[in-house]
């Protein structure tokens, strides 16, 4: 079974035992439901608590916060294996930047009083950026949040939020001063429950993801204390999106990784077994050859990958690089996806085959996180200095 990595310069023996935990927890408790959560349209949240009891979602967490005190790699495993049982419905994604934002940007009551339930699964977190009209363009978010006394009332609307139907907890991206550009954008912690005036929309309907809850997010002057802010002051929430979408763009590069190691080995399986025109499908030239070039582009990604990953652990992964490993990943993941399907001919379309849910989950990759021209504008602007 394809890994991460298996020789990488950041692996040790704790990151291979990590990964043997994940890959247990997984089989038992993840591919099993995998079908039912994609037709209920949401993962249960008693996934969530059995993922935190195991340890699943704290690696890279700090032992004052409830996690295990490692670094960033963890994680790195935890998404990857992920795609490798072909899984696009949990949305610990969301929930490691959600993380992650909290112990960059958190004072220490924020990241006592939060950080723990997120680790332990007990809390669900959202990050809410994308409205609609706005996509990539975040300098142009509408959603308001004005000074009442030592709270903020918070107005206006999210699309597109992953988690959005189980939130606990949501970063909100607003304004907090209209007259400023990306300088009047600040991040504040919505706590859900009890939340007089927040409302969530319907399960949106998606082409793929099915069993990942995505929502519109309403808020009518929602009451948050001025004290969730994020950071110091306000003002400062562009430039805190701007120092996590790194993390953000990898995340996307890991989970692409997966899901074409999940592709390849299901396919090669497939091509061994079916006979056309009395030989194995992999017999033929065509198949070898398309076999072997997606192989091929899966361990670039995967050098690539890991590469990034140790750049992540000592917080030099800057914006262009991370834009690429999103970029290709992504990219390669459809490619291969589209590859894949076709060997399975008729088959491939067959929902009873993983390749066409695959193929369906693959397609937003190029899109969220920042569209894929976006990060080849960012790629080229450090270029072009």
């Amino acid at each position: 079974m394809e890994m991460l990595t298996p020789t990488a310069a950041w692996a040790a023996d704790e990151h291979r035992m990590f990964t043997d935990a994940v890959r247990r927890f997984f089989a038992d408790e993840l591919v099993p439901n995998m079908e039912r959560w994609t037709e209920q349209g949401v993962v249960e949240r008693g996934f969530w608590e059995k993922a935190g009891a195991h340890g699943i979602m704290g690696g890279a967490v700090p032992e004052t916060y409830g996690g295990a005190g490692g670094g960033l790699a963890f994680d790195a495993i935890t998404l990857y294996e992920q795609g490798r049982v072909g899984d696009a419905g949990w949305g610990f994604g969301i929930q490691s930047i959600v993380i992650h934002y909290l112990l960059a940007y958190g004072s220490e009551e924020q990241k006592q009083r939060w950080v723990p339930g997120l680790v332990s699964g007990d809390k669900v977190a959202a990050l809410a950026m994308t409205e609609p009209g706005t996509g990539s363009d975040l300098q142009a978010i509408r959603a308001f949040a004005e000074k009442d006394g030592n709270q903020y009332s918070l107005n206006g609307s999210k699309i597109f939020i992953t988690n959005g139907q189980t939130a606990d907890l949501i970063v909100v991206a607003a304004k907090t001063d209209k007259s400023e550009g990306a300088r009047g954008m600040s991040l504040i912690v919505l706590e859900t429950e009890g939340a007089e005036g927040f409302r969530r929309g319907k399960n949106l309907k998606k082409l793929g993801m099915k069993a990942n809850d995505t929502s519109e997010l309403f808020f009518e002057d929602v009451k948050i204390p001025r004290t969730n802010l994020l950071g110091a002051e306000e003002g400062q929430g562009f430039y805190q999106l701007m120092k996590q979408l790194p993390w953000e763009r990898l995340v996307i590069a890991l989970t692409a990784l997966g899901y074409i190691d999940y592709a390849l080995s299901e396919t090669i399986g497939y091509v061994q077994e079916r006979k056309a025109f009395g030989q194995r499908i992999m017999d033929f030239q065509n198949t070898r050859f398309k076999l072997a070039e997606m192989k091929t582009k899966a361990e670039m990604l995967r050098a690539f990958v890991n590469d990034c990953i140790v750049k992540a652990e000592a917080g030099t992964l800057d914006p262009a690089t991370a834009s690429m490993a999103k970029y290709w990943g992504s990219e390669v993941q459809n490619e291969v996806m589209h590859e894949c399907l076709q060997l399975f001919g008729g088959y491939g379309y067959m929902m009873d085959y993983p390749i066409a849910r695959l193929y369906a989950d693959a397609r937003v990759q190029m899109i969220y996180g920042g569209s894929n021209e976006i990060m080849k504008e960012l790629i080229a602007r450090s270029i072009d200095v």
